[in-house]
């Protein structure tokens, strides 16, 4: 038996394995264990919870010394059959054979991980077994690594390379920041692993041989470089026990990885690079960044010294750094990299601006320095410094779990410590470290001089600056074509018989069906019998003398309270292009007496932030109307009851005479809005395809789409240059907030129930009086005219985005639940093999959407334009014309009911039931939905294929390439292209 520091017994450590030491972090109320494998010394971290939803990882110390991608491709290719499991595809089959809440696979700079998460104790032991046999018993099938990977195949007698890994860092590669991060870490790494990229640069990838994807395998995948993380209600018992049984046993001791330090600058660097910008404009278009290396990450006390230093230079703002970075006058925003990095084996600090030109260099480096300087040579304030340890404590505190499982999030801040045989105990229980950064902050003048030391007198430092470069792209393309036509000369009869037959090999087994019974599954009969939905009360609080009513929910939140602020918004103010631009300025201006700077940080000190949104949904039976709620957000420990009010004054006193700050705040939203479209350059044409279904879709086209961001920046230029227009603008935007002021409201606040009453107290005293003017709001009205054609748009990429739309139901129609059926029947059965696996694409598949009321199919950096679209229609054709098999059903249904089950957090959980509420998806609606797709048949999808699909016109849409303009407008397609 084993004791832990509290006294409490704990069960038999396993035979296999010795427990290391357990302790109990009291801000989680988790206790962590850590054990280690007698034999390969292979490591195992247990993070023992309530929680039913468990969580597995296994993780591998992944060092790559070269850009060819060989740990993406391996991760990729791994999951491609096992020896237990030899089929084809096991991971994708297993996504539709599980109740799981969560798979994947990452590939990180020095480590590649295996993680999933569920609820169903079943489908744990079904995932586990795949994982571990896909882990630690690859096939690696050279096939799979060509199709998943990189081949060559002769397109008309002439050599041309293909891969799904290959086509996604073609996309990847295509965004500037991904460049920008790429470029600056070859120079700051001269030596290790991170000098290269792990996932591949496209034109390295093509040099992987199959055979040295399987010797890094060998050296690479073993338990004595892999670091095993669970999480959950199972015991670290059971879960040893299957370790040991499933893969352990047939291992003995083996090579274990260590990173080791980086080979240090004698002196700062100062470097020029370019990328890719189809534009022939090239100003304030360049990326300036400073970078320093710093010490290794297993210095808790410093690591999260330099957390309160990145906090001090660059938490809001106010923040010294930040602000002079928002401020400078030659750039338009805060660049994409910003603070501590310290996920690597050593640490890295970065600043930087983008929107600039490259004349700026030296003034932004004097500039960096001289506030630096500036900062290092007097004590930090200490009420500031307390600002950041609250956001600390509140960030640690925190239970998420909404995007990604609670437990995987917490995997994941502790696993790069694991990885580089660290502590990850002080990640998860930072108390320890804090106390002892308190003693330090007794001096002064500690924080000033971790700058002076870590920044200032670091000699290891890179300054970048990444300039466009309007022939790059073309150049890339050349050079690529140039190597495939050397290529071409060289290859002699024989060897294109090779290829040939290399070519239908892979065909015939991308045709080939699997056995399906040499995998494990869940059927509808493990899907739990109801849907789960938090329960809330029903108050009402008194706000200018009228009743408006406070959704209370009581959840498990760690010591928060999430409180918002839910207004009905009128039609006018949806429609207006303005109103998403008010967001952008609430809490990051001025408000009553406090200008911007002073209201960021009293953000800081007693909240963890202030948020304006919206949410939006197509009414559930009107399609021609949208159901619209301001949110007005904020979170916090339980003691600070100020953010309630600071909510409040942000909204009811926001300033609009800070004329500085609000075109630099929508100049910022421009410039990054238009760096990250490479990333969602599929939502982007499946809302470009679906504009015409629903007025949400109509409205969202108009003013959030792409449409959309030309207006922004051309707005951003109007009102800089002519006063008259920035007038204007401020107007229009007084009037919307006039009218959010007046319109009906709601309240919400999620909190632990000991805390609610003193909260709902405090809830109706800050808000029992409002300041509105009584004068009617004059909005102006806006109305779209949308024509019908089949429309593409082109940004800064390297690969294409297609959609195709349907018109289809509202989500309360009884034919809603066959078309999302309909959706993953198709994807599963059709569309993953034929966009995916045979072309090449890194995504694709088809969606009902309950909002745009429309059938959608599209594909994710996809190399091909015209054969996609024909696969669209292709699936439609095989689910009418050939013989279907009843298992493709219940898989389908199984994916829909496990998205529809998943958990959130506690907080999230409660807020998703209150907006489910607002927008008319009652209990009863959402359960009478699981039961329909529970009872979905085939002859279902067929009529709603033959009724919404075959009957029905499509609109196709397309984000693509510059370059494909030409094509194009031979296709059809009206064209149209980002500033």
């Amino acid at each position: 038996m084993t004791v832990d520091v509290t006294g409490t017994i704990n069960q038999t450590v396993h035979p296999a394995f010795q427990l290391v030491r357990q302790h109990h972090v009291e801000a989680l109320d988790i206790l962590v264990s850590e054990y280690a494998h007698k034999v390969t010394g292979a490591i195992h971290y247990h993070l023992a919870t309530s929680h039913d939803e468990n969580v597995f990882l296994v993780a591998f110390r992944t060092q790559p010394m070269d850009s060819k991608g060989t740990a993406h491709i391996l991760e990729h290719t791994a999951l491609c059959g096992s020896e237990k499991f030899p089929v084809r595809d096991p991971f994708f089959l297993m996504i539709r054979r599980s109740l799981n809440t969560f798979m994947n696979a990452f590939t990180s700079a020095d480590w590649t991980a295996y993680p999933f998460a569920t609820q169903n104790k079943k489908d744990f032991q079904n995932l586990l077994s795949v994982y571990l046999d896909a882990a630690f018993a690859a096939n690696l099938n050279p096939l799979d690594f060509a199709q998943e990977g990189i081949r060559v195949e002769l397109e008309n007698g002439e050599p041309v390379y293909k891969g799904v890994v290959f086509n996604e860092m073609k996309g990847a590669m295509s965004a500037p920041s991904d460049q920008l991060y790429h470029q600056l870490a070859h120079h700051l790494f001269p030596e290790t692993t991170y000098h290269y990229n792990s996932g591949g640069d496209p034109k390295d990838i093509p040099d992987l041989t199959y055979e040295q994807l399987v010797s890094f395998y060998k050296s690479h995948y073993h338990p004595s470089n892999a670091v095993f993380m669970t999480f959950g209600n199972q015991s670290a018992y059971e879960l040893q026990e299957q370790f040991e049984k499933l893969a352990l046993a047939k291992f003995q001791k083996g090579t274990t990885l260590y990173s080791k330090p980086e080979k240090r600058l004698a002196a700062p660097i100062q470097v020029s690079e370019h990328y890719a910008v189809d534009s022939d404009d090239l100003s304030d278009k360049t990326y300036h960044v400073l970078a320093w290396l710093l010490p290794e990450a297993s210095d808790i006390k410093l690591r999260l010294g330099l957390r309160l230093v990145e906090g001090i230079l660059l938490e809001n703002s106010a923040s010294p750094l930040r602000h002079y970075l928002e401020t400078c006058g030659y750039a338009q925003s805060t660049g994409p990299l910003m603070g501590v990095d310290d996920s690597n084996f050593e640490m890295t600090f970065y600043c930087g601006v983008q929107g600039s030109n490259p004349e700026h260099a030296e003034e932004f480096k004097a500039g960096v320095l001289k506030i630096l300087s500036d900062v290092a040579a007097a004590p930090i304030d200490p009420a500031w410094v307390d600002a950041i340890l609250h956001q600390i404590e509140l960030h640690q505190r925190e239970i998420n779990g909404d995007g990604m499982p609670y437990g995987l999030s917490l995997i994941l801040n502790g696993l790069s410590s694991a990885i580089h045989h660290n502590d990850p105990i002080h990640v998860w229980d930072v108390d320890s470290a804090i106390e002892q950064v308190k003693e330090e902050l007794k001096d002064p003048m500690w924080l000033s001089n971790l700058i002076q030391t870590h920044l200032l007198d670091n000699p290891h430092r890179v300054q970048m600056t990444l300039i466009p470069d309007a022939e790059k792209s073309a150049k890339e393309q050349a050079e690529e074509k140039a190597r495939l036509a050397a290529l071409g000369e060289t290859l002699t009869d024989a060897d294109r018989a090779r290829i040939q037959a290399e070519t239908e090999a892979l065909k015939q087994r991308q045709d080939t069906p699997d056995n399906l019974d040499l995998l494990p599954k869940v059927g509808l009969e493990d899907v739990p019998a109801d849907l789960h939905i938090v329960q809330g009360q029903l108050r009402e609080i008194i706000s200018n003398r009228h009743d408006y009513p406070l959704n209370l929910y009581h959840a498990g939140t760690n010591g928060l309270y999430y409180q918002q602020v839910l207004i009905q918004i009128p039609d006018a103010v949806v429609q207006s292009p303005y109103f998403n631009l008010l967001s952008i300025l609430m809490g990051e201006v001025g408000a009553g007496d406090y200008d911007y700077l002073e209201l960021q940080q009293l953000q800081t000190a007693v909240s963890g932030g202030l948020g304006m949104g919206a949410s939006l949904r197509s009414k559930v039976d009107d399609k021609g109307k949208i159901s619209a709620w301001l949110t007005l957000t904020t979170k916090s420990l339980n003691e600070k009851y100020d953010a309630i009010e600071l909510l409040k004054l942000a909204f009811e006193k926001l300033r609009f005479d800070e004329k500085d700050r609000i075109v630099e705040l929508l100049q910022q939203r421009a410039t990054r809005w238009k760096s990250r479209l490479s990333g969602s350059g599929h939502s982007y044409a499946m809302q470009v395809a679906s504009r015409n279904a629903s007025a949400l879709a109509q409205r969202d086209y108009h003013n959030t789409g792409l449409g959309a961001l030309n207006w922004l920046s051309d707005l951003v230029d109007q009102i800089e240059q002519d006063e008259q227009a920035y007038t204007a603008l401020i107007d229009a935007l007084k009037q919307i907030h006039l009218a959010l002021l007046q319109a009906p409201k709601q309240f919400l606040l999620v909190c632990e129930e000991q805390f609610s009453e003193t909260l709902v107290e405090k809830i109706q005293t800050v808000w029992d009086h409002l300041d509105v003017d009584t004068q009617a709001a004059q909005v102006e009205q806006f109305t779209h005219s949308n024509d019908d054609q089949d429309e593409a748009w082109l940004i800064q990429t390297n690969v294409q985005f297609c959609a195709t739309s349907y018109p289809a139901v509202e989500v309360t129609h009884p034919d809603a639940a066959p078309l999302m059926v309909l959706a993953g029947y198709l994807r599963n059965g059709f569309l993953h093999s034929a966009i995916r696996e045979k072309g090449g694409a890194y995504g694709g598949g088809a969606s009902y959407d309950g909002n745009a009321c429309a059938f959608r199919f599209y594909s994710y950096r996809d190399p091909r334009l015209t054969e996609t679209f024909k696969d669209f229609e292709a699936s439609i054709e095989w689910l009418l014309n050939t013989p279907q098999q009843a298992h493709q059903l219940e898989e389908a249904i199984l994916g829909l009911v496990s998205s529809m089950d998943k958990p959130g957090s506690p907080a999230g959980e409660a807020i998703t039931a209150c907006y489910a509420l607002l927008h008319g998806r009652t209990p009863a609606f959402r359960k009478t939905l699981r039961t329909r797709l529970l009872h979905v048949t085939l002859e279902d999808l067929q009529r709603v294929a033959r009724e919404y699909l075959i009957q029905q016109k499509p609109t196709k849409a397309v984000v693509a390439p510059v370059a494909k303009r030409q094509e194009l407008e031979q296709l059809g397609f009206t064209v149209k292209q980002v500033n």
